[in-house]
């Protein structure tokens, strides 16, 4: 890993990090300049791989270390991570229920949260938008966990935090095309289409520096923080990704698409971590 990179204040690693998830999401939705759709296969297989991705990355970059800091913290080594887990889980469930939001390949009548006058793009990118946040606070709490000291398991570690930036970037490829390409098909501009598909991801950065300033400020909330973007994570992935890919009945192709991108962010994780 490059040094200037390590010599960096945490906060400016986690809004790098972030700021480079959004970058990808960005050229995610850019291919809207060279092509005017894509196949369905092609994206529900995508959005399987971005399902696998975070999936892993709950495990290996978030609940373990959240278990193994419990339990050398002299906590009940399950507890942060489930506590966390679910509270974080509630959140976002929160946030669906009343943030308008629709899910991609569906009617606008079937738009979820408060009722509003927004238009289906907005509420197209309030979708990928939501489930960026729980993204951008789990790379942010693992860069503070890295440089808050309180961890002598040594599970969250730089390298272990640039990883999962790393998984959440390539999965952000094919979110910022999911936007971007169906907008495009119904005939918005292309700049247009761009433009609402990379802001689906500008959350991330701010979203990161939360994270990293959270668990610095605030460092024995430190296992219940991984757990919280665990649950996070893991809710996006069961109510929006999972079902989005299977929508149009590429099931066994998006289900291909979740096991590679699971295998992706074990071996970055244990690689790289």
């Amino acid at each position: 890993m490059v040094s200037w990179f390590l010599d960096l204040h945490p906060i400016w690693q986690a809004f790098i990090a972030g700021t480079w998830c959004w970058i990808t999401t960005s050229i995610g939705a850019a291919v809207i300049f060279m092509k005017k759709e894509v196949s369905r296969k092609f994206l529900d297989a995508s959005l399987g791989f971005a399902a696998g991705v975070m999936i892993a990355a709950t495990i290996w970059s978030l609940l373990e270390p959240s278990m193994e800091m419990a339990e050398s913290l002299g906590l009940i080594k399950w507890i942060p991570a489930t506590a966390g887990f679910i509270i974080g889980a509630l959140t976002i469930r929160l946030a669906d229920a009343y943030v308008p939001h629709l899910h991609l390949g569906l009617p606008e009548e079937e738009a979820e949260g408060v009722q509003t006058k927004w238009r289906r793009a907005t509420l197209l990118v309030m979708a990928i938008t939501l489930h960026n946040i729980p993204e951008g606070l789990a790379v942010g709490v693992l860069f503070g966990a890295a440089a808050s000291g309180v961890d002598p398991t040594g599970t969250a570690t730089v390298a272990a935090a640039t990883a999962l930036a790393i998984g959440i970037s390539i999965q952000n490829l094919p979110e910022g095309m999911a936007v971007s390409m169906p907008l495009r098909g119904e005939g918005v501009s292309r700049w247009k289409s761009f433009n609402y598909g990379q802001l689906s991801g500008i959350v991330n950065a701010p979203s990161a520096v939360i994270g990293a300033l959270a668990v610095i400020i605030i460092q024995p909330v430190l296992p219940y923080a991984l757990g919280f973007a665990a649950g996070a994570m893991i809710f996006v992935v069961i109510e929006e990704l999972i079902p989005t890919s299977q929508r149009a009945g590429n099931t066994d192709l998006a289900t291909m698409g979740t096991v590679i991108g699971f295998c992706v962010m074990m071996v970055l994780d244990i690689t790289l971590g």
